[in-house]
């Protein structure tokens, strides 16, 4: 099938056009990318060819400079690229920089600033609370609903699709042990989340407000924040995650725009708890974004999270991140959290689905609690788009191999 014949009802037709970095076969050279089917465009090439004045941003190994250029060249670029992919009169320039998308070699598209995580989903926070708090009079920490709790995580180990996960070491003590010991760990899991992408800085010492998200964000990728429970439970207290997290995120080759989401859009669950100005959204556009996940084990579906339950919005993130003054760079990637909705086949990490290991769940290949050596994850997602079309958010997969 031609490049451009793509099948209705495909995820990555041109109303989508996700942005990835790509070498073509037999090159080791990087290049801006677009999806579009089964094929990726050589977008840089296609800007050159065509005289576009948009060739400086994308004729580049890296998606940096497109996504420092901020909201009015992104809707510039995404125009451009839909004619070039639609306009019939562009077919005999385009067609040749069309690469087969099995042909190709994906590389993590943007160059990772710093990287923070959230814990925005009310129903993970509450499982978390049953299973290790389960005497408090309420399962929610009483910040939880006043503020999106995070943490500053490791940009240096986000990592693109596909790359192997050593399985990591570390001290683990648990409650009945004498002493810590040291060794790999036992109880590595998933977090099925979203990563929100950076693109335009903001200046230190001056906080971005709720209504400025979309001059600030560029778009969005599905994440995986890998997780050693037993490393995790032990070094914690006081401060918070450390290398029970830093080991390894993945993240999808493909960052999906939030031009591309429209239809998504939702308004996100209702709010319990007044919230502080800087934090309350009554009066701005819905935040939310109904995004439908899935999570499969060596190739076998565990679960279903709907993303259009989380509490906290990106915008909310956004602007706590930085309401104490902090600055963003161009790269920078924050993640939701674990994606969790309230049945037990919804939840978004092997904590909950096992009940912490309680109940094994039944795969093809055997029984989980948590990962294996040999484990493949996979994490997939899909968007309500125009006119009824499913907009694709590519996948995110590792495979644990040994410490």
């Amino acid at each position: 099938m031609p490049p451009f014949d793509v099948p209705e009802g495909d995820p990555f037709g041109p109303h989508n056009l996700p942005y990835g970095v790509f070498s073509p076969a037999g090159s080791e050279q990087r290049t801006v990318g677009v999806r579009l089917g089964d094929h990726v465009l050589d977008a840089g090439a296609a800007a050159v060819a065509l005289g576009s004045p948009y060739a400086s941003l994308l004729a580049r190994p890296t998606l940096g400079p497109l996504l420092a250029a901020g909201r009015t060249a992104w809707s510039d670029v995404r125009r451009a690229l839909t004619a070039w992919v639609t306009v019939p009169s562009h077919r005999e320039t385009v067609a040749p920089l069309m690469h087969p998308l099995s042909s190709v070699t994906l590389h993590l598209p943007f160059e990772v600033a710093d990287y923070v995580d959230f814990y925005a989903s009310e129903n993970h926070a509450r499982n978390v609370g049953r299973m290790f708090r389960p005497d408090a009079p309420d399962s929610l920490t009483p910040n939880w609903k006043h503020l999106p709790i995070g943490y500053h995580g490791r940009s240096g180990t986000v990592v693109v699709s596909g790359t192997e996960i050593v399985r990591p070491a570390g001290q683990r003590k648990a409650p009945a042990d004498p002493a810590p010991v040291f060794g790999p760990s036992v109880r590595l899991d998933i977090e099925a989340e979203v990563g929100f992408v950076v693109g335009v800085p903001s200046r230190m010492g001056h906080p971005v407000a709720l209504g400025d998200f979309r001059e600030h964000v560029f778009g969005l990728c599905l994440l995986n924040d890998w997780s050693a429970r037993d490393v995790q439970a032990w070094e914690y207290v006081p401060l918070g995650p450390f290398l029970g997290k830093s080991f390894a995120t993945s993240v999808s080759a493909w960052i999906t725009p939030l031009d591309a989401l429209e239809d998504a859009r939702v308004a996100p669950p209702e709010r319990t708890h007044p919230l502080l100005p800087y934090l309350d959204d009554a009066d701005e556009e819905p935040g939310g974004y109904d995004l439908r996940i899935s999570v499969a084990v060596n190739g076998h579906v565990v679960s279903e999270p709907p993303f259009s339950t989380m509490y906290w919005t990106a915008a909310q993130q956004l602007a706590h991140m930085t309401v104490n003054g902090a600055s963003l760079r161009t790269g920078d990637l924050y993640g939701s959290g674990t994606v969790s909705g309230p049945e037990p086949g919804q939840r978004g990490s092997l904590l909950e689905l096992t009940w912490n290991g309680r109940d094994p769940l039944d795969l093809p290949d055997g029984k989980r609690t948590f990962l294996e050596d040999g484990d493949t994850v996979t994490l997939t997602a899909w968007a309500p788009g125009p006119g009824g079309a499913r907009v694709g958010l590519g996948e995110v997969t590792g495979t644990i191999v040994p410490a």
